[in-house]
C-alpha cells in the first residue's frame, strides 16, 4: 500500500464488518434458513466448496432444511460437513437429499449461541485491529511532518474505534435476537 489513504481502510473494516453480519445469518434463532447452512465448507473434490456448490438448500417448512445435493458421490460429505458445523443440529440422509430439522431453541443452546456470536465478533475485532496497525505503519511512511503524521494516526484510531463500536452494536442486537423466546 503506498501512501495513505483511509477510504480504503474504512473500506476493508466495512468489508470485516459485512462478512460478520454474513457469520450472523448462520447464527439462526428457532427457525429454519438457508442462509443456516450456505456458510458451512463441504470437503469435495480434494477441497472445500460452500455448500451451494454442492446442492440446492431450500426450507420446506419453518423448521426444516433441505439440502438435494447434485452428485450423490458428496451426500455423506454433506452430511458430516453438517453435524461437525457446530450448529447443533442432527441431518438425517434421505437418498440424495438431507435434511436438516431445526429443533427449539433451548436455554442452554441459546446461551451457547450467544458465545458463538461473540466469538465471531472478537474475530472481527481481530480483522479491524489488523487493518488498524496496517494503516499505522503507512502513516509513518506519508510525508508531511510529524503533524501531518499524529493528525493520520488520530484519524486511524477514530475510524477503529467507530468500527469496534459497530461490531459491538451489531454482537448486541444479535445475543437480543438470539435469547428472546
Amino acid at each position: 500500500m503506498s501512501g495513505f489513504d483511509i477510504k480504503e481502510l474504512r473500506k476493508r473494516m466495512d468489508g470485516a464488518i459485512t462478512t460478520l453480519k454474513n457469520e450472523f445469518l448462520g447464527l439462526r434463532t428457532g427457525r429454519a434458513s438457508a442462509s443456516l447452512v450456505e456458510p458451512i465448507d463441504v470437503d469435495a473434490y480434494g477441497s472445500k466448496m460452500p455448500m451451494v456448490q454442492v446442492g440446492t438448500v431450500s426450507v420446506p417448512e419453518p423448521r426444516m432444511i433441505s439440502i438435494s445435493v447434485w452428485d450423490k458421490g458428496l451426500v455423506g460429505a454433506v452430511e458430516k460437513a453438517i453435524r461437525e458445523s457446530g450448529l447443533g443440529v442432527n441431518p438425517v440422509v434421505d437418498g440424495q437429499s438431507v435434511r436438516v430439522p431445526i429443533p427449539a431453541l433451548t436455554e442452554e443452546r441459546r446461551v451457547e449461541l450467544t458465545k458463538v456470536a461473540a466469538k465471531y465478533a472478537e474475530q472481527t475485532k481481530v480483522a479491524i485491529r489488523n487493518v488498524r496497525r496496517e494503516g499505522m505503519e503507512a502513516v509513518k511512511t506519508t510525508d508531511g511532518g510529524e503533524d501531518e503524521q499524529k493528525k493520520l494516526s488520530d484519524d486511524v484510531q477514530k475510524l477503529t474505534d467507530e468500527m469496534v463500536k459497530k461490531v459491538d452494536e451489531t454482537l448486541a442486537t444479535k445475543e437480543a435476537e438470539i435469547m428472546q423466546v
